[in-house]
């Protein structure tokens, strides 16, 4: 290996470390502290990684890992005690959200396709960044944490019909086609939820067969069922992605699992540390300069519709109100599987690449926005009683100490700047 590519190896590690210990010290998640890393890293700021080919080959990797481990991480049986509500939620959001957009798609003369993939992306949400920011308030392992959780699983399980019917769409393949795939998805799923939803765990071969018993071989046995059944899937006609989550879903849900994630975890996370440091890297920080103000706008109508539209549609549920905006507030971000459909936008040639940095952009900046907005709305409520007289109390009651800690620091940092211009500029003495 040459000292140049190990030297940006290292900075990608360093870097990607750095960025993951920061946000978890503010408890956020580490995600956040990877995108970031890859924003400094990227051309668009210091342009110290340059080989982005090889990341965006390791990123595609951290697809199917990514798919992978949230299929290990979803729990059937939790799901099934209150699936019709988990279900009821999903459909309404994609229903509701592609009728938005549908509008739009009527009143601007806007393209099919990009505007059918923009719903369902505004419609899905991090299961990441929702899991940690209900961690970090103690609701998750409440009844509002659990049945957010089991909306969340209903988006996961969603996502493949998702890019069936997207690539369908591009494709203009006959209605029989599609609706064959989509049923054979969709009875698929159902199939494995009636299986791995009973009370006991179901015992599967797969470990032992493939490491005929010596548990050193679990890692790479892993891999291959990853990357195997992902494998069979596309050769199928149906879709990588689809073939990593459901081998992830069928492991995560037998006897398997303990061994299985005990190992995985590790090549797991580095993959996934790569994924989404490469969207840091694709982050075109100059084409959010340009447009900033669209995006700004986009970005402000997307974080209060999805929270106001989630609200109501767990209140239209029969949810109390203190239930419902908290799932309002927790979905309020457009999630990690954006960047997912946009890659497979970008490959149907439904969007071309601007599209693809405007949904690069959006989703790194609401997943930058989501737990400072969920933290701002608790101040709110916890300060709703009491009136207020102006903007300036609102701002001080949302972040009054945080805003003054920014300000000691700026003037801290205007005290050292001016102190080391002046000692620029005396002159020597003679």
């Amino acid at each position: 290996m040459h000292a140049h590519n190990l030297t940006e190896v290292v900075l990608v590690v360093a870097f990607a470390l750095v960025g993951g210990l920061a946000l978890l010290r503010v408890k956020q998640p580490p995600i956040i502290g990877y995108i970031l890393a890859g924003i400094i890293l990227g051309p668009s700021c210091f342009g110290l990684v340059t080989d982005r080919a090889s990341v965006s080959n390791l990123a595609e990797l951290g697809v199917l890992m990514l798919l992978f481990s949230i299929g290990m991480e979803l729990n059937l049986r939790v799901f099934k005690r209150i699936w019709l509500l988990a279900v009821s939620a999903v459909v309404l959001q994609l229903g509701l959200s592609c009728g938005v957009f549908y509008l739009c798609h009527n009143l601007f003369n806007l393209p099919l396709a990009p505007t059918l993939m923009f719903a369902c992306i505004f419609a899905l949400s991090s299961t990441a960044v929702a899991v940690k920011m209900l961690e970090s308030i103690g609701e998750l392992r409440t009844t509002s944490g659990k049945i957010i959780l089991s909306i969340l699983i209903g988006q996961d399980l969603a996502l493949i019909p998702i890019i069936i019917l997207l690539r369908s769409v591009a494709s203009d393949v006959s209605i029989v086609a599609f609706w064959s795939k989509m049923i054979g998805c969709v009875g698929i799923l159902g199939m494995l939820l009636y299986t791995f939803g009973k009370a006991k765990r179901v015992h599967l071969p797969i470990t032992t067969f493939l490491t005929s018993g010596d548990s050193s071989l679990l890692p790479l046995a892993s891999l291959v069922w990853c990357f195997g059944c992902a494998s069979i899937a596309g050769l199928l006609g149906l879709s990588a992605a689809y073939g990593a989550f459901l081998a992830g879903l069928i492991i995560g849900n037998s006897r398997d699992r303990k061994d299985m994630l005990h190992v995985i975890d590790p090549i797991q996370s580095i993959l996934l540390m790569v994924f989404f440091l490469s969207v840091g890297l694709l982050l075109d920080l100059k084409y959010v300069w340009d447009h900033l103000l669209m995006i700004l706008g986009f970005l402000i109508l997307l974080t209060i519709g999805k929270t106001s539209l989630n609200t109501l549609i767990m209140r239209f549920l029969q949810q109390p109100w203190p239930r419902a905006v908290l799932a309002g507030l927790i979905l309020s971000q457009i999630g990690e599987f954006s960047f997912v459909l946009a890659t497979v936008g970008l490959e149907s040639h439904i969007i071309d690449e601007d599209g693809q940095k405007l949904i690069i952009a959006l989703t790194v900046l609401s997943l930058f926005l989501s737990p400072f907005w969920v933290e701002a709305a608790r101040r709110l409520h916890a300060k709703a009683p009491e009136p207020f007289t102006g903007l300036q109390q609102l701002i001080d009651t949302l972040y009054g100490k945080e805003w003054e800690r920014m300000c000691a620091l700026w003037k801290w940092l205007k005290r050292c700047s001016l102190g080391i211009v002046h000692l620029f500029k005396r002159k020597p003495k003679s």
